[in-house]
This record gives C-alpha cells, structure tokens and sequence, in this order.
C-alpha cells in the first residue's frame, strides 16, 4: 500500500476517522529533507500496510489542516490514533528512526 495523498477536503475522513493509525507527513515538492524521507515513507507504508496509513499532505495546495496543528516547519510528522495525535516530529530522518518512532507510537 502506497502513501495516500490527502488534502484539506479528506483530511477528516482520512485520518481523524481512520479506524487504523495513521502517520500524516505535511511536507511540499521544493522541500529537500521532505524529498529525503518520501522514499522511506513509501517503503514504511508497505511493511505497515493494514496496520498504519501513512498519507502526505502537500502544504503549498492544503493549508488547513498544518495550520490547525501549528506546523512551522516541514517535513512534520503527526501520528492520529483514534482520532487524535499521539505523537509528532519535524525534521528528515533515517527509515529506522521513522520506523521505531511508529513502533514505539502505535
């Protein structure tokens, strides 16, 4: 299972009523380190895949939603569980700390 792309509009339906957790990647295509870790992700989403989403939203198109998180600076990283966010980072970083930050939030 790929990473889902999500914008403002599916945002809710998505990730906050997901019945599964889910890992929100706000990040934007002029974005080194959000480049960085996109192949990472999509490599996550698929040993992952029926027990963690993970969908990306691209900033410069879907604004609400990091700003209702007070995203500052990308790529940030949100876990929902259950509706709400258990965890969250800013910043690249390699696939085996992505990895035990879901681990260690799921």
């Amino acid at each position: 299972m790929a990473t889902v792309p999500v914008t403002d509009a599916t945002f809710e339906a998505e990730v906050v009523k997901s019945p599964i957790p889910v890992v929100v990647d706000f990040w934007a295509e002029w974005c080194g380190p959000c480049r960085q870790i996109g192949p990472a992700l999509e490599e996550l989403s698929n040993e992952y895949a029926g027990k963690v989403k993970i969908v990306k939203v691209n900033v410069d198109h879907d604004q609400a939603a990091a700003a209702q998180l007070g995203v500052r600076g990308i790529p940030a990283l949100f876990l929902f569980k259950d509706g709400k966010v258990v965890s969250n980072k800013t910043g690249a970083a390699p696939k085996a700390a992505l990895q035990s930050w879901i681990a260690s939030a799921i």
